[in-house]
């Protein structure tokens, strides 16, 4: 994402070797930051996508489990939205003050390029395009970043604020926006390790995002036709210091305007809402023992009126509370993510359980996990002492679903 529009590299001595500056440091500073904040959003956000996975649920527990994991994930999310600024104001700069001209937009000549390059590949002929400063492998490669960029972060705002965005799309959008960043996550993963890392790394190892130089050598093998305009002196012209100046008087204001909208974007795209900040509440600070034995209730609880023709629904049952009981304390790791293989979205699988045994055995709360986990203490959906009582009171009762 560093990469873009540039005046051409003039050359310089290195060591006795003739070089030419590509990049300059604040390019290559955008570009590791990008690289820290790309590799830390992959590492947190697809053990999220794949939880039940073994490695999925082992990262989860590396990082500190579900809740810091997902902190993480929107620290580096918030460093890569500050890189994306920081980007499109400094493309500005150089297009308006340095006059750099656009060598990164795809043109007619980047198709015919690649109908050389097939040519070559399969032997009609004899070497491959002439490439400027940007081939059209790097130029869709920049493009996908700043498409893929996009797509995260319109995605990542709907599940980071579901209740507004609920509040004006229809509920399906929040689903679909899981989807996509998800899917968009995979594609970029797959396409940086297969595509940019081959290109890069592994076909010849270009130094220049580190260095910030390419020398002569490399810059006949990867950009001959820049090469020629820079020998031939028909490269485009750094403009004079007073003329720099003068635009730069004319550029500060606006981009200042510019940057500070940005960044006040970002602080409401942070703040807009907590409900996917806080989905956990927090954990009890005492131990926790709870009898088995039920403990009897001073005053019964309210039978509601039943409505005419419909069946009524007892208060002490599954449909009557401990299915939304459930849901608020651990839909985020067992609900239809189901971490561990238990999965607590519904009765059937609430009986089932997971990995470490049937998630509530009618009748007996000592053999049921969720009891046994619960009584443990310290578990990342902790219920409270009344809440845990409750539960063991409705298995031992036969844990009724209605």
């Amino acid at each position: 994402m560093a990469a873009s529009a540039n005046p051409a590299p003039a050359p310089s001595s290195d060591e006795g070797s003739e070089t030419y500056t590509r990049f300059d440091l604040s390019q290559r500073l955008e570009h590791l930051i990008m690289l820290v904040s790309f590799t830390i959003l992959a590492l947190t956000g697809l053990p999220q996508m794949f939880a039940t996975s073994t490695i999925g649920e082992w990262m989860i527990r590396s990082f500190g489990g579900i809740e810091m994991t997902r902190q993480i994930h929107h620290i580096a999310a918030i460093v890569l939205m500050l890189v994306s600024v920081f980007h499109i104001v400094a493309v500005l700069y150089r297009i308006i003050v340095l006059r750099s001209p656009l060598t990164m937009l795809p043109l007619l000549e980047d198709f015919k390029h690649l109908l050389h390059d097939l040519a070559y590949y399969f032997n009609l002929r004899k070497r491959k395009a002439y490439y400027g400063r940007y081939s059209y492998i790097e130029k869709v490669e920049y493009l996908a970043v700043v498409w893929g960029t996009l797509v995260m972060a319109i995605t990542g705002f709907m599940m980071w604020n579901p209740v507004a965005t609920a509040s004006i799309f229809p509920g399906q959008f929040i689903p679909a926006s899981k989807a996509a960043h998800g899917g968009e996550a995979v594609l970029a993963v797959l396409s940086i390790v297969i595509w940019h890392f081959y290109h890069v790394h592994i076909k010849h190892f270009n130094k220049s995002m580190f260095t910030g130089k390419l020398t002569r050598q490399e810059m006949e093998h990867e950009h001959p036709a820049e090469l020629n305009l820079i020998e031939s002196g028909s490269a485009p012209a750094i403009p004079k210091p007073e003329e720099i100046r003068r635009r730069q008087r004319i550029f500060l204001p606006p981009a200042v305007i510019l940057t500070i909208s940005l960044l006040f974007g970002i602080y409401k795209y942070v703040t807009f809402e907590e409900t996917s900040i806080t989905t956990i509440p927090p954990r009890e600070t005492v131990a926790v023992f709870v009898p088995i034995t039920p403990t009897p209730r001073p005053t019964p609880i309210p039978t509601p009126t039943p409505i005419p023709g419909e069946a009524a629904v007892s208060p002490n049952s599954w449909e009557g509370n401990y299915r939304d009981l459930f849901r608020n304390r651990c839909g985020t790791c067992h609900g239809f993510t189901a971490v561990g293989g238990l999965s607590l979205a519904d009765y059937q699988s609430a009986l089932q359980g997971g990995d470490s045994g049937p998630g509530i055995v009618s009748g007996d709360p000592e053999a049921s996990t969720v009891v046994t986990v619960q009584s443990a203490g310290n578990h990342p959906g902790q219920l409270t002492l009344d809440e845990l009582e409750q539960v063991i009171e409705w298995i031992a009762a036969g844990a009724a679903e209605k």
